[in-house]
């Protein structure tokens, strides 16, 4: 019998992430890489181990080969533990037929005997795909002094952004008056984080509930928090003022990663006092000889530079040759940019190669039609021959042939 925690976290994690294209085709969401060592989930489970939880279900669905095994017995982050730990929590067969998790809160009521098991008093949801740091302690803390049944994380967000996410409208007691589901024009910019923290006793009946209602897209932000506030529970908003990122796409993703060159931007990797822990496999020192060219950029370990980087973030072992010219460009671990290339604006996967001469990417001002301007992606393992062209908002997925 496992013994009673008094909260514990339940991270989900199995989302296709679609709109990664083809950084998600292999991997699932939470496994693609940021910041030059890390993996997208090192962020939540590094805040729950950091926030005194020690106890965290990881719910995996699409592509968790990956991030099954990036995660292992989750001795990284402190989590390899007989009584509590991580536990990666899959969709398995029921005697009643129930498979895959039909959305978020299906996945936690396929779980209910899992969180019974530890008999909590609260339960932390969280999400697999969102860089930030947050101290999900004091959030409980506010929880129990509000007596509240759910409180929702909150980020005030610019107004012309407001549309894209689930929206609030909080008293002055921080008390949820009303919802607003990505509206056209909004009337708040109260947005939810997808960070939630419930008092489980209710939130195991409205799971079961939802579960019954025909016609329910099992939910937490369409189904299941608005039934517990029609019924008049105690629903209250955490106001969050760090620095908090969904990386849901290729844009944003790009944008997280070169936000840690930028000194005005709160997200301190370096912090002692909140360390962010990954699985990183060992590699050897870089090397930057004596005729590369570095500027404001993030180098791992294991890379070789004799090129020149410009405002970008390479993983560990890359290898940018002499003649290479990698600006604006995050650059994922393994890959190689050879002698005369050109990669800008522009995310690489693993194992890349782009050969000589050959151009990633386009710079926006050089673009005739703005619009026609994006992010250039090419995916993990995949060749750019020798001169060929990968054009801006082009997600490459397989191997093109070069010039001879």
């Amino acid at each position: 019998m496992a013994r009673k925690k008094e909260c514990i976290a339940m991270l989900l994690a199995g989302g296709q992430g679609s709109r990664l294209g083809i950084l998600t085709k292999n991997i699932a969401k939470p496994a693609v890489p940021y910041g030059g060592k890390y993996r997208i989930i090192d962020f939540p489970l590094s805040n729950c181990v950091n926030s005194g939880i020690d106890t965290v279900g990881v719910l995996t669905q699409y592509q968790p080969l990956e991030l099954n095994d990036y995660i292992g017995n989750g001795e990284p982050w402190d989590l390899d533990r007989t009584n509590g730990g991580v536990h990666i929590l899959s969709p398995y067969q029921q005697i009643e037929g129930t498979s895959w998790y039909k959305g978020t809160a299906n996945a936690i009521y396929q779980n209910i005997n899992f969180i019974d098991k530890y008999d909590p008093e609260y339960v932390v949801i969280l999400s697999g795909d969102h860089i930030y740091k947050m101290d999900y302690n004091k959030m409980l803390q506010y929880h129990k002094e509000k007596n509240a049944a759910c409180t929702i994380a909150m980020l005030e967000v610019p107004w012309e952004e407001a549309s894209r996410f689930g929206l609030m409208f909080v008293n002055d007691d921080g008390k949820i008056t009303a919802f607003e589901e990505k509206p056209k024009v909004p009337k708040s910019n109260k947005a939810s984080m997808g960070v939630y923290v419930f008092t489980w006793s209710k939130l195991r009946a409205y799971l079961i509930d939802d579960e019954n209602k025909e016609g329910s897209s099992n939910d937490f932000g369409k189904d299941v928090i608005p039934a517990m506030h029609e019924a008049g529970e105690n629903l209250y908003a955490y106001l969050f003022d760090g620095y908090w990122k969904d990386v849901g796409t290729i844009d944003s993703l790009w944008e997280s990663n070169l936000d840690l060159l930028n000194p005005k931007v709160d997200l301190d990797l370096n912090d002692d006092d909140w360390k962010i822990y990954s699985r990183n496999p060992a590699a050897p020192p870089h090397y930057i000889s004596p005729d590369a060219q570095i500027q404001n950029s993030l180098i791992s370990e294991g890379c070789m530079i004799e090129g020149t980087v410009d405002f970008s973030i390479l993983f560990a072992n890359v290898n940018i040759e002499k003649g290479a010219v990698v600006k604006d460009s995050i650059i994922m671990p393994g890959t190689t940019v050879k002698s005369g290339a050109v990669v800008q604006y522009a995310i690489v996967a693993e194992d890349a190669v782009v050969e000589e001469n050959a151009v990633v990417g386009e710079r926006p001002e050089a673009m005739a039609n703005l619009e026609d301007w994006g992010v250039a992606v090419v995916g993990s393992n995949v060749t750019i021959g020798k001169g060929a062209k990968a054009l801006p908002k082009e997600q490459v997925a397989n191997d093109v042939g070069g010039k001879e």
